[in-house]
């Protein structure tokens, strides 16, 4: 594993945000959906995110999300991604979403 300084992990913006809105992404690769994100002072950040073996699209609106909003948009299929929710793989190779266990204002920075 490659060591980072604090100062290179501080570049890192994680910020809090509530997913308001998910979309199929029937022309992804693999199975993903089209989230909307609400970063606060951000704005709405738009996501794809391949979370659809464990998240129904009903679970997944007004559930707070971690993600990286500071990478450049990246297009995927006909959809530009402008920030990259964070998650755990699972045992079985799926990903668990990384959320605070209690509500925070949106677009709140890790620390």
């Amino acid at each position: 594993m490659e060591e980072i300084t604090f100062s290179d992990f501080l570049k890192i913006e994680l910020r809090v945000g509530t997913i308001i809105s998910v979309l199929e992404f029937p022309e992804a690769k693999k199975p993903a959906y089209k989230l909307t994100i609400d970063f606060g002072d951000l704005g709405l950040k738009n996501s794809s995110a391949q979370i659809t073996h464990n998240y129904t699209k009903e679970q997944l609106i007004g559930k707070q999300v971690v993600a990286v909003v500071n990478f450049p948009k990246k297009q995927i299929a006909n959809f530009f991604s402008e920030c990259l929710v964070t998650g755990f793989e699972s045992e079985d190779r799926t990903i668990v979403l990384i959320s605070p266990d209690k509500p925070v204002p949106n677009g709140s920075k890790l620390c």
